[in-house]
């Protein structure tokens, strides 16, 4: 399963950014898929995931700030962040759960820095 994220970049602290995810699969075959950051010196932490029914579970540094959300036909998992803020400064993945093995795989990782 490859996964191709998109959308990290720079920006001020307050500021939006939409991250894309695109999987080699189609959503059928998946089960969940995902957002996860790691910042430097800390642990990889979950951001958002949605399963294949639409059932959504969020970090809670970013509840109410962020939203993700699916396009079955694009085999893609979005994420918009809002109200950015330094602390959301990371490397974030793209992760998915492929439904014939429960294996989860993962993507490249995007940059995402918040500058105050």
């Amino acid at each position: 399963v490859q996964l191709q994220a998109s959308g990290g970049g720079s920006v001020q602290a307050g500021g939006s950014l939409e991250l894309s995810c695109v999987a080699s699969i189609s959503w059928f075959s998946i089960v969940s898929m995902g957002w996860y950051r790691q910042a430097p010196g800390k642990q990889r932490e979950l951001v958002a995931t949605i399963t294949d029914v639409a059932m959504m579970d969020y970090g809670d540094s970013v509840k109410g700030r962020f939203q993700i959300y699916k396009n079955t036909a694009k085999n893609a998992v979005y994420l918009q962040m809002n109200s950015l803020e330094p602390g959301d400064t990371a490397v974030y993945f793209c992760t998915a759960r492929r439904r014939a093995d429960g294996l989860d795989y993962w993507g490249q990782g995007t940059q995402v820095t918040v500058s105050s």
